[in-house]
């Protein structure tokens, strides 16, 4: 496989790729080079100066994963790249230390007038009284936005002596209070309290100008605001006007709308101090960002699981590990009521028992959607696009959850179709390497593990049923590793599952199905 590094990452990051790929450097690549070779490679690596638009992602035929080595993806067309199952995956945490540490540094130089001191100092000025400062202790922080870098802030925020004030409608109130900040139901209330805001929203259509005249008019007179964020969620104009009716008291700005960003008026104030975009510039966060995209690029050309993508459910590790071993598990489920459903899928059901219920069960859901539609779509599935797949076919999926999960410590069944084409398939995981074991099938137990080619058979349950599908599957020249047995509570009909070594032919199965007792079966490559 063949991956374009188009800017510069970290060369640790570059090693790594090139342990298993075929890496090219791109660093000199314009646009045009770039649409005409895109096509070429598996996977590209960039950062925030290429644009990777609809257009260049049609082109990209054999594209299967973006690595953004930052946190922003604003320069990726997510809607595009989903729609062609290409995964998006950033480096979220790469930068959150260098970016809160960023805050925390811009709100010092703000509250001492860092840099007007030194401008004055070094223009051979020594002015000691222009420039009394305000101390962070005692005062009260606002922080909007409470994900990764917000609560960074706030811990340090808080080691200053500050009280920490903060709005997310996302963060439950347990977790405020575990990190001992006031956590407010409207962003109003955080307005009427801090003598220092800071934003760390995300770039949105709903956060695009958060901070505007009207959340400024409801500030306390005097306050400061920073923004180590995204540009865009502070309207650059409101925020002149309160400066100069002195509303807000201060500002510091490490982003802009469009950038580079130079020559704006609020430059030119002696209450603001900017800095150009060097929330993440630093060299250890350089070097984290370029590896865990490395390791997400990785993982996402070779099967495993990637723990940063932004257009699937987001996943935090510890989740994400305690879930790996289940999404092959969810797939092959799929796979296998797919191809016993004589029907049409209909609603999708997925019953999540035992341990495994105890998570957040949305990324296995997609599993389940993707083995499903596995090979029955015009373009490739994967858990990028399953679910817009699934939408664009009317497939509906609903998911429940039980702690109680019988024998297994853990059980995830699959039910499709409806009516008498209803067909519900069963599976666990276990082992020390947590292999994938089909557990039931038309809700008849078994104990198999997941082989490559497996058959499925539902019959008469009478003597001499096995060996007779034994014989027709030698005499095709197949072996059949192992077979597993279980019988309907009628006493009626059976299920046979059978591992091969080599998938039978249609006209093996057309002479098994062909025999007396034999109502359904299916040959299934996995």
């Amino acid at each position: 496989m063949k991956v374009l590094v188009k800017e510069q990452i970290a060369d640790s990051g570059i090693d790594l790729l090139r342990e298993q790929f075929e890496v090219e450097l791109g660093f000199e690549m314009d646009e045009a080079e770039l649409a005409e070779r895109i096509g070429e490679f598996d996977a590209i690596l960039i950062r925030s100066a290429t644009t990777l638009t609809p257009e260049l992602i049609e082109a990209a035929d054999r594209l299967k994963v973006i690595g953004r080595a930052g946190t922003g993806v604003d320069n990726v067309d997510i809607p595009a790249a989903t729609k062609r199952g290409v995964i998006v995956a950033n480096a979220p945490e790469s930068n959150s230390v260098a970016a809160a540490e960023h805050t925390l540094a811009l709100a010092l130089a703000l509250f001492r007038s860092v840099p007007q001191a030194h401008a004055s100092l070094v223009g051979g000025n020594w002015d000691r009284a222009s420039y009394k400062g305000s101390e962070l202790y005692g005062k009260t922080l606002g922080v909007i936005g409470f994900g990764r870098i917000g609560q960074l802030v706030a811990r340090r925020a808080l080691a200053f002596g500050m009280d920490v004030v903060a709005f997310d409608k996302f963060v439950s109130p347990e977790r405020f209070e575990d990190l001992g900040v006031t956590g407010v139901d409207e962003v109003s209330e955080l307005y009427g309290q801090a003598d220092l805001i800071t934003i760390h929203l995300p770039k949105t259509p709903e956060t695009i100008g958060w901070i505007d005249s009207e959340a400024i008019s409801q500030m306390k007179p005097g306050v400061r605001i920073v923004n180590c964020a995204r540009g865009e969620l502070i309207d650059l104009d409101a925020l002149q006007e309160g400066l100069e009716s002195g509303q807000v008291g201060g500002a510091a700005l490490d982003v802009f709308p469009e950038e580079p960003f130079t020559g704006h008026p609020i430059f030119e104030r002696d209450d603001v101090v900017v800095t150009p975009h060097l929330g993440a510039s630093t060299s250890e966060a350089q070097d984290r960002a370029g590896v865990d995209t490395a390791e997400q690029v990785t993982a996402a050309l070779t099967g495993g699981v990637v723990t940063n993508a932004v257009n699937i459910p987001a996943v935090d590790p510890a989740t994400m590990k305690a879930l790996a071993p289940y999404v092959p598990l969810c797939e092959m489920l799929g796979k296998v009521a797919a191809g016993l459903v004589a029907g049409p899928l209909g609603r999708v059901e997925v019953e999540f028992r035992g341990g495994v219920a105890s998570n957040d069960t949305r990324l296995l859901g997609l599993a389940v959607l993707a083995g499903l539609l596995s090979g029955h779509t015009e373009q490739q599935v994967n858990l990028v696009n399953a679910a817009q797949l699934a939408e664009e076919r009317g497939i509906e999926i609903a998911e429940t959850s039980e702690a109680e999960s019988g024998d297994f410590t853990d059980l995830i069944t699959v039910t499709v179709g409806e009516g008498a084409d209803r067909v519900s398939v069963g599976g666990t995981v276990a082992g020390p390497n947590q292999q994938p074991h089909l557990a039931s099938v038309w809700e008849e137990e078994f104990f198999v593990p997941f082989e490559p080619f497996m058959a499925i058979f539902r019959y008469s349950d009478r003597p001499g049923m096995i060996g007779t599908v034994g014989r027709v599957i030698g005499d095709a020249g197949i072996n059949i590793g192992s077979a597993a047995v279980g019988a309907e509570s009628d006493g009626e009909r059976a299920v046979m599952v059978l591992t091969l070594d080599a998938p039978p032919a249609e006209e093996t199965m057309a002479e098994i199905l062909s025999l007396d007792g034999f109502a359904e079966g299916s040959a299934l490559k996995l």
